[in-house]
């Protein structure tokens, strides 16, 4: 789920930071730019892990500004096809369901690969909720629910300035109801196996609350280098 990326770039240490140990100014400067980023067709960054090497600084005519060239290791989250993780409902609609990890958010599990058969059921206020019709019993894709799903395919968008720009300008409801909203990346899902799907279907509330307070360590793998332009 998270790797480590080796990134090239040139930190830019502004005067108003000369205070801080260098160390402490690269790592803040580096969190600044990437945290929280997506790099494309590397991942979402969640932050600064390691210093490798940084040069001498060089100081910028006129500016004051010491720019230091650095090598550095990020932690990136990308999950791999066919990794199972974990999720919360966040909304559904006709055509599947929108997941949410927290501090991910685009992830999608599609009508086509939810449990067959599944339909959509209106509730009150206009919303819509999933329901697996499994024999004689319903089974409800409820909002909020936590969830197990399967990575299928990443989906990578190389934002252009034009799409950017209508990012900026438009809030979030306006470019959904527009169609015109887009992400870097993209997760699509699936709940289709046993096991999959609100933990509740399977574990019941007590093991739910047990599966929740145990929280096993991520593995943390190393991918190639990155060169970044500042």
């Amino acid at each position: 789920m998270y790797t480590l990326v080796t990134v090239a770039d040139v930190v830019e240490i502004h005067p108003r930071d000369f205070h801080k140990p260098s160390k402490r100014a690269i790592e803040d400067w580096i969190n600044t730019k990437y945290a929280d980023k997506v790099i494309h067709k590397i991942g979402l960054c969640v932050g600064f892990h390691s210093l490798i090497s940084a040069s001498e600084g060089l100081i910028g005519h006129g500016t004051g500004i010491v720019n230091v060239n650095v090598d550095f290791r990020l932690v990136v989250f990308r999950p791999f096809k066919g990794e199972i993780i974990r999720g919360t409902i966040s909304s559904s609609n006709e055509s599947g369901i929108h997941m949410s990890m927290g501090f991910f958010e685009d992830i999608v599990a599609p009508a086509a690969l939810l449990f067959a058969p599944s339909q959509t059921e209106l509730e009150e206020g206009g919303s819509r909720t999933w329901v697996w019709k499994a024999d004689e019993n319903d089974f409800y894709f409820d909002r909020t629910e936590k969830c197990l799903m399967r990575v299928e395919q990443e989906t990578w968008t190389d934002l252009s300035p034009q799409m950017k720009k209508l990012d900026e300008d438009f809030d979030m409801e306006a470019r959904d109801a527009a169609g015109l909203r887009s992400c870097p990346y993209r997760l699509t899902v699936s709940m289709a196996l046993t096991g999959l799907g609100p933990d509740l279907w399977w574990l019941g509330e007590q093991a739910e609350a047990a599966e929740e307070a145990a929280k096993a360590p991520e593995n943390v793998e190393e991918t190639n280098e990155v060169e970044m332009a500042a």
